[in-house]
């Protein structure tokens, strides 16, 4: 398959933006990679790029040409790897990508346990609020929490995610236990950083929108952060289940507003994402065998913290 170097080295070019970029990331000359789009270039007989002094561009043959490489050479590394693991047991360097938060309370405490349990496999936790990249940052599977999931990814769904609106005892004791979303207004709700611009949504009984502009003076974009403020007395917070349901069941914190339900940028779900060359790969599948038995039917931070606080979602 000969053709297969020219097309990664053109889709090289396109990522590093000059051929130059292209041989260093693929430890050649800028003279081969400049042959191999020459080449290409006649085999089609189209220009793929606008040459000038400056910078490359591509052209409308070459923006084609660019979406097709992509996706036959995502196509060639899966079949790949899948051709390579399948049947075996797992091995390798599994990449996971999670939530900072979700995947440093739940998912870090598994990685010790999968590599105990398959001494050929390795681990790399990549925690990031970000949505990643599957193909571009090579991860095998990533734990998203969305409303709908890629559809050029296989998703299967882990667990649903529960939020509650809470407070510390002291605070609702100096500052009273608001009993309606707009009693909210006269209190500090501390609001992640560039998630929900300051503004909660909260779905009542008939799933009907009720939009609050809260304050606060502080802000934070790390849910552990929002706890500990909230723990402090400093304000109401909209958090997970999964990371506050000891201090719900200690009595630290108590929830108000039962009968809302916050409705996150995030969504409820939390899905297993993985590109459709991983169906078969014995290291995903192990991971996700591993999930769906901690997590399902119900997740342990719901079965730890008792009767649901709240209103129960389907």
């Amino acid at each position: 398959m000969s053709w297969l170097p020219a097309w990664e080295s053109f889709v090289r070019v396109v990522d590093g933006g000059s051929m130059a970029a292209a041989a260093c990331a693929l430890g050649c000359t800028r003279a081969q990679i400049s042959k191999q789009v020459a080449e290409l270039e006649r085999a089609f007989g189209l220009r793929l790029f606008e040459r000038s002094t400056r910078r490359l561009a591509l052209t409308s043959a070459g923006e084609v040409f660019h979406q097709h490489a992509l996706r036959a050479l995502e196509a060639v590394a899966g079949t790949e790897l899948a051709v390579r693991n399948l049947g075996e047991a797992p091995r390798g360097t599994l990449r996971v990508s999670a939530t900072v938060t979700f995947g440093r309370h739940w998912i870090a405490p598994l990685v010790p346990e999968l590599t105990a349990a398959h001494p050929d496999l390795e681990c790399e936790l990549l925690l990031t609020d970000n949505v990643v990249d599957l193909v571009g940052d090579n991860i095998d599977l990533a734990l998203r929490m969305t409303r709908l999931p890629p559809e050029e990814a296989v998703a299967r769904k882990i667990v649903s995610l529960r939020r509650v609106i809470c407070a510390a005892p002291a605070y609702l004791a100096r500052h009273g236990t608001p009993r309606s979303p707009q009693e909210l207004l006269r209190h500090q709700c501390l609001s992640y950083v560039l998630r929900d611009d300051k503004i909660w949504s909260l779905l009542d009984d008939h799933e009907t929108e009720v939009r609050v502009p809260v304050r606060s003076r502080f802000h934070f974009n790390s849910a552990d952060c929002m706890l500990d403020a909230v723990l402090a007395g400093h304000g109401i917070a909209i958090l997970p289940t999964y990371l506050c349901h000891r201090e719900l069941t200690s009595g630290a914190l108590r929830t108000v507003l039962d009968d809302y339900e916050p409705n996150i940028v995030f969504g409820r779900e939390l899905y297993a994402c993985f590109t459709p060359s991983r169906v078969r790969v014995p290291k995903v599948k192990v991971l996700l065998e591993t999930l769906l038995e901690r997590f399902q039917p119900v997740p342990p931070w719901e079965r730890a913290a008792g009767p649901a606080t709240g209103r129960a979602r389907p």
